[in-house]
């Protein structure tokens, strides 16, 4: 899948979204809402909102499946955000830099799923400006 037909989907989750504007998860959930994007943040440990946007504590947790989801997590916890959204029948994943793991791609990958890794973050696509 290309970035371009990735971004024009509706809505999007960000897997590891943070209330730490210092954090990547935080300023990737910035940059949809920046764009007008209808977007969910997923965090288990965070109830409420973030920046806005409505917080749920798993992929399983979401209404519908989005069109996709950014994962901005460890390694380790990408592999099972992959299990999660093939159980929850999500389609599209953008793995962020540093989120990446060989086994989460080849998981996603041969379950079907679009993927994007290995390439660049969502903050210079959307051309993401860090407003404080």
């Amino acid at each position: 899948m290309s970035i371009d037909a990735f971004l024009a989907g509706r809505p999007h989750a960000v897997v590891g979204a943070s209330r730490d504007r210092n954090k990547f998860g935080n300023k990737v959930l910035r940059a949809y809402l920046q764009r007008g994007m209808p977007v969910v943040a997923v965090n288990p440990t965070v109830e409420g909102e973030i920046e806005g946007a409505p917080v749920v504590a798993s992929l399983a947790a979401l209404p519908e499946p989005p069109h996709g989801i950014s994962i901005i997590t460890p390694p380790a916890v990408t592999e099972q955000v992959i299990a999660d959204a093939i159980a929850a029948g999500i389609r599209h994943v953008w793995m962020q830099p540093g989120a990446e793991s060989p086994r989460a791609i080849a998981a996603a990958e041969e379950a079907g799923l679009s993927v994007i890794a290995g390439g660049p973050c969502i903050l210079v696509e959307l051309r993401h400006r860090d407003t404080r």
